[in-house]
């Protein structure tokens, strides 16, 4: 929802969505959720991977991913493309970079961020000149060469030991010069370590276009629950509230939330609940969520429920654990996947201390619990 709303926001309004890997609910939500009208040219569509003569394998990569999807593109008329990433987390109006591009008269222009010298080493880094073009990009250089990678940044950055301009994985490409580093690079699998070097190796224009909004990537679980807990702040750098940047999401009609004496502290809770835990404090609570009395969730993201259950399957014992979360339960540093079956007094929590570890109902990556979708934990029960 991301990257399309930003799309919106900013004006744009023929997008493909390339998608691989366990994409069946991630399509239906995107067929459900983005129709533009008879009298709009506007379109929001999946490109699924696919065999065809010219490959019988999967995307291996950002930049296989779109030259696969190339067939599709070319039946459009369209001078540059958008490419954006879907696991990243900002507001960013893509018509100021896309009048950048044309200004500097680039044949591709990266969306870059500074960053400081120890974030440095797990992004793609670039050496740019005075004018704003790139000279030299480097994909996650070892920490002792930083020094030869320093940019030009603004006074604000350099006090804040920001003095290295890190890509976003966004990028504005014209339509030939994509086209044509696709014909010189036929097997080059990744904007980041191939296609991009190359471009720069090769004389193509290549521009900086240097962000100063709120970034974060949510590709791992430990930067998804971050990022998650970051909305939770009185003041978040991520702003859901902004009229001027909404986000757009399928609209449920949901009855609102239902609370019976929990306290609340830093959370945020989806329409749809309901609730009589105890506490719930740093949290992000999803659509349909159902919590017992007397639980605590702490630092926790509850994904919620893809529907509700009737008072008759609640009350049946044959249907066993009723969805969502039971009484007297402690749920701390996890994440609960949708349509989980949690019992009454069971404890699910995270510690740094937790080596990763893979489990039938769940997993522990960096410390972080993680209840997989649809998982039974009978009463009783102590994972962590």
């Amino acid at each position: 929802d991301i990257p399309i709303s930003n799309c919106l926001n900013s004006g744009v309004r023929r997008m493909f969505v390339v998608t691989q890997f366990n994409s069946a609910s991630l399509n239906s939500h995107i067929k459900n959720t983005y129709h533009f009208d008879h009298f709009s040219r506007g379109f929001v569509e999946i490109l699924a991977a696919e065999q065809t003569r010219t490959s019988a394998n999967w995307f291996q990569g950002t930049a296989d991913a779109v030259r696969q999807s190339m067939h599709h593109l070319v039946n459009h008329e369209f001078d540059y493309i958008l490419i954006l990433s879907g696991d990243q987390l900002y507001q960013m109006n893509f018509e100021h970079m896309a009048r950048y591009h044309i200004e500097k008269e680039a044949d591709i222009t990266i969306g870059t961020i500074p960053v400081t010298a120890e974030e440095a080493p797990a992004f793609g880094i670039m050496k740019v000149n005075a004018d704003g073009m790139i000279e030299r990009f480097v994909e996650k250089p070892d920490p002792s060469v930083l020094p030869e990678w320093k940019s030009n940044v603004s006074e604000e950055y350099l006090k804040e030991g920001k003095e290295y301009l890190a890509s976003m994985g966004i990028y504005i490409f014209n339509r030939e010069a994509l086209q044509r580093l696709f014909e010189e690079y036929p097997d080059a699998l990744d904007f980041g370590k191939e296609i991009i070097p190359n471009a720069i190796h090769s004389g193509y224009r290549v521009a900086s276009y240097e962000f100063g909004g709120y970034w974060t990537d949510v590709g791992s679980i430990r930067s998804f629950f971050e990022a998650n807990m970051e909305l939770t702040k009185p003041v978040p750098r991520f702003n859901l509230f902004d009229s001027e940047h909404p986000v757009y999401t399928h609209p449920r009609m949901l009855a609102p939330s239902k609370f019976y004496g929990t306290v609340f502290r830093q959370a945020l809770v989806a329409e749809g609940c309901i609730i009589h835990a105890e506490r719930i404090e740093r949290a992000v609570i999803g659509i349909r969520s159902r919590i017992g009395a007397y639980t605590v969730i702490d630092h926790a993201i509850v994904m919620g429920n893809d529907y509700f259950e009737s008072l008759e399957e609640l009350k049946d014992p044959k249907h066993g654990i009723p969805l969502g979360i039971g009484k007297h339960c402690l749920i701390e540093n996890a994440i609960i996947d949708k349509n989980c079956r949690i019992g009454d007094n069971v404890i699910i929590r995270g510690d740094s201390s937790l080596e990763n570890k893979e489990y039938p109902t769940h997993c522990i990556v960096d410390g972080i619990v993680v209840l997989k979708k649809g998982a039974v934990i009978p009463s009783g029960s102590v994972l962590g």
